[in-house]
């Protein structure tokens, strides 16, 4: 944004005026830490890069360089402002798991996409700072290389839990973060302060035991990378783990103690919209590319793409081992898309009786072009009579 010409220092700057700023723009809470917030979070971030913890996510290790600290990103940043929204649910998404024809959605992907309405708000806070206390301001919402969480900590909003996300006195793990990068020098506020002491309940949930240790996080074995990030096929050993989770998960969020603090959001956008709160995997299995785009517009699923979304609900229908959905999977088994066909012969792998499968089989395999679908078939094909 442009540098403004008036004087910061006659116009009065303080930390309470801009905590002033962040609630007229409808933040739930600000914090400040100062640019330089030491070395550790990125020698953590070098150990998860070397561990090969961030699978396919190739664009973290590209741009490590520019994420170990702010002033690597914008060498002129001075202070952080560090801002939250409270999301909040109504009711525990750790409900849903008992329901096997439905699927869960991650609390954040039931409303409207929060990067619009988080970054709309910081462009507005930024401009009234720019034009009212000069400097100069750059916003960030997850879609930088900002290390937000730690930054966040190092602000007082929170601290880091064993599941590695932020944890709030105030609102539980329900938080979106965005940040402003300014030039302005800002009196830092005191780290976030609290604990985990010896809670171990978002390690124990994890269907997938995706952290190695408290603190650590292997994103290979998470269920929000599996089913939100990696463009591959799912690993076999981890399908059945997935259980009717198809887009993220939120189990370690959903347990954590503090959250009988937490309140429901109060921000009208990320009101849940009911058609993806609890939908039947039978409709989404269906979805067409124009379809899946209209029912998910405006929403962060969007992005994931027909064909993984798809991927996702089968999967979860082969974890349902329901017979009634076999007429749905022999549709799917000859989908344009190699990566629809594969999870439709795991789930028919999964659900179909022998005889059903071996006649599908003989009829589709020798046509079969893809030679990840093809190998799907021989694994499917164990222990079928």
């Amino acid at each position: 944004m442009p540098t403004s010409t008036s004087d910061p220092e006659k116009k009065g700057l303080t930390a309470g005026l801009l905590r002033r700023l962040a609630r007229e723009e409808g933040f739930d809470t600000v914090g400040f830490a100062a640019a330089d917030f030491g070395d550790l979070p990125g020698r953590r971030l070098d150990e998860f890069i070397a561990l090969d913890r961030q699978g396919d996510m190739d664009w973290i290790a590209e741009k490590a360089d520019r994420r170990r600290h702010p002033q690597a990103l914008w060498p002129e940043v001075r202070s952080v402002i560090m801002l939250g929204l409270n999301y909040g649910p109504e009711m525990s998404p750790l409900e849903l798991a008992a329901h096997a024809d439905r699927g869960i959605i991650s609390v954040y992907a039931q409303g409207r996409d929060y990067h619009d309405i988080l970054k709309k708000k910081l462009k507005s806070m930024a401009r009234r700072l720019v034009r009212e206390y000069g400097g100069d301001v750059k916003v960030f919402v997850d879609t930088a290389p900002v290390m937000e969480k730690p930054l966040a900590a190092a602000a007082g909003l929170g601290w880091q839990g064993k599941h590695t996300n932020l944890v709030s006195r105030e609102f539980g793990s329900w938080l979106f973060l965005g940040s402003i990068f300014t030039t302005h020098e800002i009196m830092p506020d005191p780290p976030g302060h609290g604990g985990c002491g010896s809670c171990s309940a978002c390690l124990d949930v994890c269907p997938t035991k995706a952290f190695p240790a408290p603190y650590q996080l292997d994103a290979r074995r998470c269920i929000s990378y599996l089913t939100i990030e990696t463009r591959a096929h799912i690993d076999r050993e981890m399908r059945p783990l997935i259980g009717n989770r198809i887009y993220g998960c939120d189990d370690c969020l959903a347990v954590c103690p503090w959250n009988k603090y937490a309140k429901k959001a109060s921000e009208l956008g990320f009101e849940p919209r009911p058609e993806l709160t609890a939908p039947m995997l039978a409709e989404l299995a269906v979805l067409d590319d124009p379809a899946f785009r209209a029912l998910f517009s405006k929403s962060p699923v969007k992005r994931l793409g027909r064909n993984r979304f798809v991927r996702n609900v089968l999967i979860a229908i082969g974890n349902s081992e329901d017979g009634e959905y076999l007429p749905l999977i022999e549709n799917l088994l000859e989908d344009p898309s190699p990566i629809v066909r594969l999870a439709a012969v795991w789930a028919l792998g999964r659900i179909a009786e022998g005889s059903q499968f071996w006649q599908l089989r003989d009829r589709l395999y020798d046509n079969e072009s893809d030679h990840d679908v093809r190998e799907e078939w021989r694994l499917s094909s164990g222990g079928k009579e």
